[in-house]
């Protein structure tokens, strides 16, 4: 039986693996969806990344490549940056 939940874990990927954004569901979405204007909701991108079943992958690559802006897997710049302080 597998686990449902998302862990935070970091994954085995090679860092020019990009596989993941083949079926990602951001692909059907414009990129305003998720680097929105300053001060604006991320809410609508992070429901979205939430039912993507490459959110870790996504997220694992913007914490490698320090991604600064926009939503990735789920996570807004700021949520990235306390996930990384945490994880040392």
């Amino acid at each position: 039986m597998q686990n449902d939940t998302m862990t935070l874990t970091p994954l085995p990927l090679v860092a020019d693996d990009l596989s993941w954004q083949e079926d990602a569901l951001c692909a059907q979405a414009g990129p305003e969806f998720f680097f929105p204007a300053p001060g604006s909701s991320t809410r609508e991108a992070k429901l979205l990344c939430g039912a993507c079943e490459g959110r870790i992958a996504c997220l694992e690559y913007a914490l490698t490549h320090d991604e600064r802006f926009g939503v990735w897997g789920g996570l807004s710049e700021k949520e990235r940056i306390r996930l990384k302080r945490r994880r040392g």
